[in-house]
């Protein structure tokens, strides 16, 4: 017969005691996953709101003032991104729920933050370097691009007409999305797909700018239609602008490069035929002793 020492337990109670605990601590990380479950179901949930216009047009905004005749929307979480629209436009509001931030965003990991730093402290590009970029990229003169921003928008990236054209080249969202353009209220996203547009539209009918700004302004089917410019006051008013509005750009700079040249030829003819320094000392020396002879 063997004997166990008082105090030591057999396997198969020791087994017993294991599972046991491990049953605890199971349940307590059970439980702790379930807190951690509701904390997170029980966070506030923020959804922008769709501004329903009488055009059956809608502008996605963070929140809105309405400040009598006009409603402000502002476009961003912050204040600094607005449009304002007459109130009586806007026939009712909307939950967007295509896009749903939490209210407290989750914390970035800290290389992710270091790119987010970095990114926020380099400086933004100017207007120049977004549109020189842009026509860069899509073999377009800067001047022409700065003549479209000019009539669309008036330079205002934040602008909004009222059949929904957005930013500064004014896309609609549907022509937006087909040409990438993520953000169109970012300078650089809206130029670049306006930009590109635009040159698809040059090359669609064969680099005429009449009817590729007719386009841009009207839609390719209505050009189609018309074989040419629609007869719409407003197409035929923004064609003639943008392209009165480039000619004289040009006009300008050629204007400016030929009195460069001339500037430039005539500093040239100067040095080749310079003034000869030693004949008119002579000169003056051979009238100095005449004179001395009287």
């Amino acid at each position: 017969m063997i004997r166990r020492m008082p105090g030591t337990k057999n396997r198969g109670e020791m087994g017993q005691t294991m599972n046991r605990e491990a049953a605890t601590i199971a349940a307590k990380a059970g439980a702790l996953l379930c807190i951690i479950a509701v904390v997170l179901l029980a966070r506030p949930a923020m959804a922008a709101e769709l501004a329903i216009l009488s055009n059956g047009f809608s502008i996605r905004h963070e929140h809105r003032l309405v400040m009598g005749a006009t409603t402000r929307l502002y476009l961003g979480a912050d204040d600094s991104s607005f449009t304002d629209v007459p109130t009586a436009d806007i026939t009712g509001y909307e939950t967007d729920f295509s896009v749903v931030r939490s209210a407290d965003p989750p914390v970035a990991a800290p290389s992710e933050a270091a790119k987010a730093g970095a990114m926020q402290s380099a400086p933004k590009p100017t207007m120049n370097e977004v549109v020189n970029t842009a026509s860069a990229a899509y073999h377009l003169d800067p001047d022409l691009v700065n003549s479209v921003i000019h009539a669309e928008s008036g330079f205002n990236a934040h602008a909004v007409s009222p059949k929904g054209a957005r930013g500064l080249m004014q896309l609609m969202p549907g022509t937006a999305s087909q040409l990438g353009v993520n953000d169109a209220f970012d300078p650089q996203d809206n130029v670049t797909g306006g930009s590109r547009y635009l040159r698809e539209l040059l090359e669609r009918y064969n680099f005429d700018l009449v009817k590729a700004l007719a386009a841009y302004n009207a839609g390719p089917e209505r050009v189609e239609q018309y074989r040419g410019v629609p007869p719409f006051r407003e197409t035929r008013a923004y064609v003639a602008r943008i392209v009165h509005e480039y000619n004289k750009k040009k006009t300008a700079q050629e204007k400016a490069e030929r009195q460069a040249a001339e500037s430039t030829a005539a500093t040239k003819s100067a040095s080749k035929n310079p003034a000869r320094p030693h004949q008119a000392a002579k000169s003056t020396a051979t009238t100095a002793v005449a004179e001395s002879a009287h």
